[in-house]
């Protein structure tokens, strides 16, 4: 296992109450509060001082609203992570937030998985550490994987996830890829044998006796685009800069596929259910 690095988080609210809250979300965490600020001139100061990995940001402070306060923390480093949390959310205040350069938007009171799921993708790319990149980035792809396995074909599944260390992705059936562009690029195959790409298909199109090759085809490339169109929109919907988006799916078929797996972090998903073995593989490009 991993050790991480603890990532430091400056809060600034000039509620006690919002800071237990923020602290005790973050207990037993990779997080750890730095530095604490009540007003815009005391965060601006801890910022230059500590240099926090990212800032929560109350938008109400006495001495300044919290855009103005990030403005002046952007100023300093137009890097910066910060995370807007008010008790309105409407979709001016949002644009506004944008336009000064924040990072993501959270709604009081706070979810507490929420609060740590944007944290992580608003941090986990700069140190490029593994555990926290499967965390982040990959989890949201695996779950989709099982709700829509369900969803779609009726089938519970069980998941297991490693990184891909090889420099090919082997594949047997049928093999899905799609492209992931903005920040961070990346791409994921989902593939299959053809007996579980047929049974999947059978479920999905009402349990049917002749299921077409196009058929069995088009049911793969939908829960494909399905997969990656729903994971890349919880992590935009988490993290507002990232604005990652999908091309539309290549689909290959055969024997012994061997598709070269570029230099790209990437993880091996697979999932075992009645049907079959379904197998995702994804990877992503660090840095930004």
């Amino acid at each position: 296992m991993i050790k991480l690095r603890k990532i430091r988080l400056l809060v600034v609210d000039d509620s006690r109450i919002s800071h237990a809250m923020i602290e005790g979300v973050l207990a037993r965490t990779n997080f750890e509060i730095c530095g604490s600020a009540k007003n815009c001139a005391e965060a601006v100061e801890l910022y230059k001082e500590l240099k926090p990995d990212a800032v929560t940001m109350d938008m109400n402070l006495p001495d300044a609203d919290g855009l103005e306060c990030s403005r002046r923390i952007l100023e300093i480093n137009p890097k910066a992570k910060i995370i807007m949390i008010s008790a309105m959310r409407d979709a001016k205040l949002m644009m506004r937030g944008r336009t000064v350069g924040i990072s993501s938007f959270l709604q009081k009171p706070l979810n507490a998985t929420e609060l740590i799921d944007t944290l992580k993708i608003a941090c986990g790319f700069t140190d490029g550490d593994m555990s926290i990149l499967q965390e982040t980035y990959v989890k949201p792809f695996v779950k989709v994987l099982q709700q829509n396995l369900f969803s779609l074909a009726g089938v519970h599944s069980k998941v297991s996830v490693e990184q891909d260390t090889s420099s090919r992705i082997l594949a047997d059936g049928i093999a899905i890829i799609i492209g992931i562009t903005g920040k961070p690029i990346g791409r994921m195959i989902l593939h299959s044998d053809f007996d579980t790409m047929y049974n999947f298909a059978q479920m999905v199109l009402g349990e049917v006796e002749n299921v077409t090759e196009e058929e069995a085809n088009d049911s793969m490339e939908e829960l494909a685009n399905i997969i990656a169109g729903r994971s890349v929109s919880i992590i935009n919907d988490i993290c507002k800069d990232k604005e990652i988006r999908i091309t539309p799916p290549g689909t290959i078929c055969g024997n012994n596929l061997g598709i070269v797996n570029p230099k790209l972090t990437s993880f091996n998903v697979e999932a075992v259910t009645r049907l079959g073995v379904f197998k995702m593989n994804i990877g992503f490009a660090g840095g930004e």
